[in-house]
């Protein structure tokens, strides 16, 4: 540790202060070498005040105590900034405004954009918990980036052709997974960065990954690095006209669907993992259980083009708070088992994946869809597409409440949002990232 002049003399003077005020030969030889051998620190502390009085209390052991303190105090305000950022839509509080008063929807300008692909950025992703996304692209790289601040953090090479989508375990983010036209799929230790296991098995471009939520929220334990706290099963979809389920302890393929009779594109799970939806090229979306033998429920039909996107609702465990009413706990569980869907014939649709019902349809986009959320709180849905905008589509009214146009200069390929923090992230075919805020 490297001191100044001014902060070498303090801690000297405070030394000798202390030495001074403990009863003892020993402190008392130790205090006049002290002084002998930094004289004028000593004399300039001990000036007008020789000795100090038996109640005060030498610098030396307040600055001791001091940092305890401080240590106690920053823990505690981080304890309170981690409440804050997890604190779900129902009742927490970002900028001073419960989050259930505020509608949090993007507003232009963008924040931040980060350029840093080479290629096309095809799919993003936003950490559950850390100020962090990732980003892949046909460049075969994964970027890490921080979108709080704008920064690029690392790259994560491994895929030899385009990463086609990335994904982080949904609770804890403590690992990532990524799907390429290099017909594997890699799970990546966020905490390290480096990719701990290749799986595979399709046989031709894998379009889709995904973690699947452990039914009862039981750790599996795949021992150090392989540890996935949240997840044992991840779902794959390919160009094979597959679907795949993967155990995550011992990286097998444990079962193959071959519902779809096309290219499967995309897929989505229900936020406790009960449910899976995949769809594609073949316009149909199927809905099955995640569980047991994976059986099919209902095959929702109604779009005209190839569905490119998928989206349950994001945080479906809102339903517990105890600050909302039992009409908007109901609701919440409602909205739990509805679907929405993008596809190229320029609609967006609402599905209950239960019944199989078509809730709603809304064609506000003037070209592709290229992806949707279904926002937490239930009352919005977010688009973008090849129309380079990003809509916000209002489900009460039924009517598109916000849109950005040219969002990006070109297509915008995907965008994804944090579960609770203010902040919405989108891909492009511009090679770039953007990172919107949300009111």
């Amino acid at each position: 540790m490297v001191l100044t002049d001014r902060q070498r003399a303090e801690l000297h003077a405070g030394i000798h202060e202390y030495l001074l005020s403990q009863q003892g030969d020993l402190f008392a030889r130790a205090a006049e070498a002290m002084a002998m051998a930094d004289p004028q620190s000593c004399q300039q502390k001990a000036s007008g005040d020789a000795a100090p009085k038996a109640s005060s209390v030498p610098i030396i052991e307040k600055k001791w105590t001091a940092v305890p303190r401080l240590q106690k105090k920053v823990l505690e305000l981080e304890r309170a900034l981690s409440q804050s950022a997890r604190s779900n839509l129902n009742g927490g509080v970002v900028s001073g405004m419960p989050i259930k008063d505020r509608r949090m929807i993007p507003r232009p300008p963008c924040v931040h954009t980060l350029q840093s692909h080479n290629g096309v950025v095809t799919c993003v992703a936003v950490h559950p918990v850390f100020t962090m996304a990732v980003s892949g692209g046909e460049d075969a790289t994964i970027k890490v980036w921080d979108h709080e601040s704008g920064e690029y953090v690392r790259t994560l090479r491994g895929h030899t052709q385009g990463v086609n989508s990335v994904c982080f375990t949904p609770k804890t983010g403590s690992h990532i997974c990524s799907s390429s036209s290099d017909l594997s799929i890699k799970l990546w230790d966020f905490a390290t960065h480096v990719c701990i296991r290749t799986l595979k098995g399709h046989d031709h471009t894998i379009s889709d990954a995904l973690f699947i939520p452990n039914l009862q929220g039981s750790a599996i334990k795949g021992g150090g690095e392989n540890d996935f706290t949240d997840c044992s099963q991840l779902v794959s979809a390919s160009r094979d006209y597959t679907i795949k389920f993967w155990d995550l302890e011992t990286g097998f393929c444990v079962h193959t669907c071959k519902d779809h009779t096309d290219w499967v594109r995309c897929l989505a799970t229900k936020a406790d993992g009960s449910l899976l939806a995949s769809s594609g090229s073949d316009q149909a979306i199927v809905v099955r259980k995640t569980d047991g033998d994976r059986k099919k429920i209902c095959e929702l039909r109604g779009h005209e083009h190839v569905v490119e996107s998928l989206a349950f609702m994001t945080m479906a465990a809102g339903a517990q708070s105890s600050n909302m009413g039992a009409t908007q706990q109901k609701r919440i569980l409602e909205m739990a088992d509805y679907l929405v869907s993008g596809s190229r014939d320029r609609s967006v649709r609402m599905w209950n994946a239960m019944s199989g019902e078509l809730l709603k349809v809304f064609k506000f986009h003037e070209n592709w869809v290229r992806s949707v959320i279904l926002h937490p709180s239930g009352n919005f849905i977010f688009s973008a597409g090849d129309d380079r905008s990003i809509r916000v589509i209002d489900l009460k009214s039924d009517r598109n409440l916000r849109t950005i146009d040219n969002a990006h200069p070109h297509f915008v390929s995907s965008i994804a949002m944090h579960p609770t923090l203010p902040i919405l992230v989108s891909g492009s075919i511009d090679h770039s990232v953007k990172c919107w805020l949300l009111d």
